[in-house]
């Protein structure tokens, strides 16, 4: 296969200062905490990535920078606003500026890509057809798709068309923002590098800072201005910081962390051990369980 042809995009200026904020966020869902105590600031013009195994908060963090879930303890401000201090509509309005493509693209299933892409231009602008539908043809170029993708429906293009279909919606109106999660999941290797190459891309743009969480080492040093490791709050002790790593991919590289290092070289390691030993307990809670029931019954 392929890869479709992106033209390489005009060099961008050096970022110009701060664009979010984030201070002392927790996150809990009922009893079970999924964040706690993160602070991290994201410079305008960069692209920072959000590394993480499964499980450890990094799509509830995205989500929190955007006030799709609202903290438990601490602020999200954006652009020196707090985002709890605005009102839905303040909110609505926030939201039009960032653009996010999800895990498994979000496309509405009986739309055609055109009208797919179409949809944040048609709901938040007042752009005639004949506007959106040539804003619509630009996008679909820029993200290497045929025009004869236009009239067809998600059903119909391959897993790494679709994600370029979201990417292309995600851009619609513009956004200073643009949050990918896990972009490249689920993808061969060709159409993973395709996806790199378009987030580099976003990039150039004027004025533009993306966010990407992924577990690709991949994607993660070649699109990453910086990076950020988060650790599951389960193993960690009560004033650890969740943040175990924050510098530059070839900082990464060369971290000593044997955390980091587990993560980065794919090695089950101790996290094995763990696995083991969450396995025998929880067979004893069940066998006590069990115990106790028979009791009951005698």
């Amino acid at each position: 296969m392929n890869a479709p042809v992106i033209e390489a995009p005009p060099q961008k200026a050096m970022p110009a200062g701060p664009l979010l904020f984030i201070d002392s966020l927790s996150v809990s869902f009922g009893n079970q905490h999924v964040l706690r105590n993160v602070s991290l600031d994201l410079t305008s013009g960069e692209t920072l990535v959000i590394l993480g195994e499964s499980g450890c908060g990094k799509t509830v963090l995205l989500k929190t920078m955007i006030g799709l879930i609202k903290p438990s303890v601490g602020d999200v401000r954006f652009e020196d606003t707090s985002l709890a201090s605005m009102t839905e509509r303040q909110l609505a309005h926030l939201r039009t500026r960032y653009g996010f493509v999800f895990q498994g693209a979000a496309l509405f299933d009986s739309a055609t890509i055109a009208d797919n892409i179409a949809f944040p231009l048609r709901e938040h602008t007042q752009l005639d057809e004949d506007e959106i539908t040539k804003i619509v043809t630009e996008l679909v170029a820029e993200v290497g798709l045929p025009r004869t993708v236009l009239s067809k429906k998600p059903v119909e293009l391959s897993g790494g068309m679709r994600k370029r279909a979201g990417l292309a919606r995600a851009l619609a109106l513009d956004p200073h923002l643009v949050l990918y999660d896990e972009p490249t999941t689920g993808l061969d290797p060709i159409m993973s590098d395709v996806i790199n190459e378009l987030i580099l891309r976003v990039h150039q743009r004027p004025e533009t800072t993306n966010v990407v969480v992924t577990h690709d080492m991949t994607t993660a040093h070649k699109v990453a201005d910086r990076i950020i490791m988060l650790y599951p709050l389960s193993r960690l002790k009560e004033n650890e910081s969740q943040i175990i790593f924050t510098g530059t991919p070839k900082e990464l590289d060369n971290s000593t962390d044997p955390r980091v290092r587990q993560f980065i070289e794919g090695k089950a390691g101790q996290r094995l051990n763990e696995l083991r030993e969450e396995q025998t307990k929880n067979k004893s809670v069940l066998s006590a369980t069990a115990t106790d029931q028979e009791n009951d019954h005698e």
